[in-house]
């Protein structure tokens, strides 16, 4: 819960700094909690982006200019990839629904994910939640432990897939599980990154794209608000004394700034101790 609760407080005070960015913010956190589903989630980074065209048109900085580039990969590439992201991200759900197979179907999961998380590593924990523990593969206790885990070893939370591809329990699980998964929540990024180096400085330049990316940044901070409080909150502060674990260890990481692996092994040592 705190290593959350700071990633909210963060995001928020550098993606939704003014009264427009915070009622995206809210208003997505407030409908993803009415609508608790990967659809919900993508609903609302959408509707982010659609608000941020509409309303930040007046305001926008200026982009810093600077000699363009050498990117060695041509329009033509860029292109191929960026076409093989969007029609992975649009096919797989139904071919892994079509013939019900539980690899391809593990794979549509941690691809979408991957594909969908703005705004910082965090923010992949209510996709990958709605994906795995939504869908019956990985138990809410688990689930909440291994990202508990994650957060006191070093590395991209992105990781954390690796976890939950081993423990999946519906094959395939275990060491073929956590490759898979790993595999299938990176792929999207490299396909994304690599394929828009060509257009980057058009992209860049565009005034549409940095308003919208303006609102989703801002719709993703609701999203991991409500991820705060389901399952983080609901599912992992059970009592009284978890919470005072979770109120300390808040302070210990945004007050004292004491690295997040040294307090989730604490909090660890605490709940050991007195849960």
């Amino acid at each position: 819960m705190a290593v959350v609760a700071q990633a909210v407080l963060g995001m928020a005070s550098s993606l939704a700094p003014d009264r427009e960015r915070a009622t995206i913010a809210v208003g997505a956190m407030i409908f993803v909690m009415l609508l608790p589903s990967a659809v919900g989630q993508v609903l609302a980074i959408l509707a982010g982006g659609l608000i941020g065209i509409a309303w930040f048109r007046p305001g926008l900085p200026q982009v810093a200019r600077h000699e363009p580039f050498a990117v060695p990969v041509s329009r033509a590439m860029g292109a191929v990839l960026l076409a093989i992201f969007a029609v992975l991200l649009l096919v797989l759900p139904f071919v892994a629904a079509l013939t019900g197979n539980a690899a391809l179907a593990m794979i549509d999961g941690f691809y979408r994910a991957g594909s969908l998380v703005f705004g910082g590593g965090h923010v992949v924990l209510p996709l990958l939640e709605a994906e795995v523990v939504g869908a019956g593969h990985v138990g809410e206790q688990a689930f909440l432990a291994g990202y508990g885990a994650a957060q006191a070893v070093p590395g991209p939370l992105f990781s954390f897939a690796a976890y939950l591809g081993a423990v999946y329990e519906t094959a395939p699980t275990g060491l073929t599980g956590a490759i898979i998964a790993l595999l299938s929540i990176y792929l999207p990024s490299a396909l994304l990154v690599v394929g828009a180096l060509p257009f980057w400085e058009s992209i860049r330049a565009s005034p549409v794209a940095r308003q919208a990316l303006l609102g989703v940044n801002a719709a993703v901070v609701g999203l991991l608000g409500a991820a705060l409080y389901d399952p983080v909150l609901t599912a992992g502060v059970t009592s009284a004394r978890a919470m005072a674990i979770a109120a300390a260890s808040f302070v210990a990481l945004a007050a004292w700034k004491f690295p997040a692996w040294s307090v989730v092994l604490t909090a660890g040592l605490a709940g050991f101790l007195i849960l």
